[in-house]
C-alpha cells in the first residue's frame, strides 16, 4: 500500500480517512478537493486537472482522496494506484455530513443524490478498466471502515 486512491460519495469521509491513513502509514496525503476547486468553487479546467494529477502520480508514494464526479479524470490516478478504497455509504449519512460541513453548489447535491445510480457504476467500470492490478476495498458502512482501519493498524504494527 504505497499509492492509495480514496473515492466515494460527497460527505462519506474520504478526507478524514485519508488523514487517518496518512497518520498510520506515513504516506503523504493529497486532498484533491482543495486543489481542484478554485476560489468561488470554480472547477479547474480538465486539461490542467489531468496535467496536475500526472505530476502527483509521478511521486513514489501518496494517498489521494477525492471524487469529483462529472468533473473528474479519475483514470489518471486509478492507473497508478496499488490500492483503491471506495466508501459506498448511504445517502442520508452523506447528506447529513455534507450539510454539517457547509454550503455546497446545487450540482453537488444532484451528484450526491444520483451517486449510486449514475456515478458508482461508472467508477466501477473505470476501476476495472484502469486499475485491474489494484487491491479494491469496497466499504459499505462505518463499522466496516473501523474494522479496515484497525486491521491495517494491526498489520503495520506487526
Amino acid at each position: 500500500m504505497k499509492r492509495v486512491v480514496i473515492l466515494g460519495r460527497g460527505g462519506s469521509g474520504k478526507s478524514t480517512l485519508a488523514a487517518k491513513l496518512g497518520e498510520i502509514t506515513g504516506l503523504p496525503v493529497i486532498e484533491l478537493d482543495k486543489i481542484f476547486w478554485q476560489p468561488g468553487l470554480y472547477a479547474l479546467p480538465l486539461s490542467e486537472w489531468v496535467k496536475m494529477q500526472r505530476s502527483f502520480v509521478a511521486q513514489e508514494t501518496w494517498i489521494m482522496d477525492g471524487d469529483l464526479g462529472p468533473y473528474d479524470a479519475v483514470e489518471v490516478r486509478l492507473s497508478a494506484a496499488d490500492t483503491i478504497i471506495l466508501l459506498n455509504f448511504g445517502l442520508v449519512r452523506c447528506a447529513w455530513r455534507a450539510l454539517r460541513r457547509g454550503r455546497e453548489r446545487s450540482d453537488f447535491w444532484q451528484w450526491l443524490i444520483k451517486y449510486r445510480r449514475r456515478s458508482l457504476p461508472l467508477l466501477m467500470q473505470a476501476i476495472s478498466r484502469f486499475a485491474p492490478h489494484a487491491e479494491l476495498h469496497l466499504i459499505r458502512n462505518p463499522e466496516e471502515l473501523r474494522q479496515f482501519v484497525a486491521e491495517l493498524e494491526q498489520k503495520l504494527d506487526s
